[in-house]
């Protein structure tokens, strides 16, 4: 971080968290896995340490130029407290932010883990989803499992419903971040039904509820009273029924 962390008394420690590359090491690892032809990944949350991130990738870009960076489709997870100027390099250089919604809806807030380590400043920064969306960064969501519950659809919602409602989503676009978007981060085909694609897909069953709906058709869980979610009855995976719930 570039500024403390706080103590549980709101008071500044000493500690900023640990970096533990230089820029110059990033580069160097981004260089060599572009040529390779495979996707580097990066760990990185801290404000300090994202602005450290993009300068390597930057430096990057610089020898092996910008289209071969943004082919290879980098991810960086996490990226919890980028600034502008970071969102805009990952734009620029097709940098994929591979996040987990619950990290909010489990410390966000004024009065969560993140207010009491960060203030509530920081804290409120924490996990800006709306704004990397506008910023044309591409988003992948995804549990970090067991850190946060293996549960897409409890994303979907931590993603419409930030703490802060300035970072909130639309269903539509969570929903695709959670399903178009880990397929092409992971460079597979899929995530969405269509013709000749993959046969790999969930029935949910929705009939307990009454949700209101998005022009698309989806759960609108924006709405007061929709954090349950529907039960899955069926699941098949390229054509195979891989689990069938009794009653079907």
């Amino acid at each position: 971080m570039h500024s403390p962390y706080l103590d549980d008394d709101g008071e500044p420690t000493q500690a900023c968290g640990y970096g533990y590359l230089k820029s110059e090491q990033i580069r160097d690892h981004v260089v060599a896995c572009t040529r390779a032809g495979i996707q580097a990944g990066g760990h990185v949350i801290g404000d300090a340490a994202l602005e450290t991130m993009a300068a390597g990738f930057a430096a990057a870009a610089e020898v092996v130029g910008m289209d071969a960076i943004r082919a290879a489709q980098h991810r960086w997870e996490h990226v919890e407290l980028p600034s502008a100027s970071v969102m805009a390099t990952m734009a620029d250089l097709g940098i994929w932010a591979s996040m987990q919604p619950a990290f909010d809806s489990s410390w966000g807030g004024e009065d969560g883990m993140y207010a009491e380590r960060l203030g509530v400043d920081r804290a409120l920064q924490v996990v800006p989803m709306a704004d990397m969306a506008a910023a044309g960064v591409n988003l992948a969501f995804g549990s970090d499992s067991p850190v946060t519950p293996l549960d897409p659809w409890g994303g979907v919602q931590a993603a419409v419903n930030h703490r802060n409602p300035a970072q909130r989503l639309s269903v539509e676009q969570a929903f695709a971040a959670h399903t178009v978007g880990g397929y092409q981060l992971a460079g597979r085909d899929g995530g969405n039904l269509r013709v000749g694609g993959p046969a790999t897909y969930v029935i949910w069953d929705e009939s307990a509820h009454a949700w209101p709906r998005t022009e698309g058709g989806l759960p609108d869980f924006s709405q007061e009273g929709s954090q349950s979610t529907p039960m899955a009855r069926r699941t098949v995976v390229n054509g195979h029924v891989a689990f069938d719930r009794e009653g079907v």
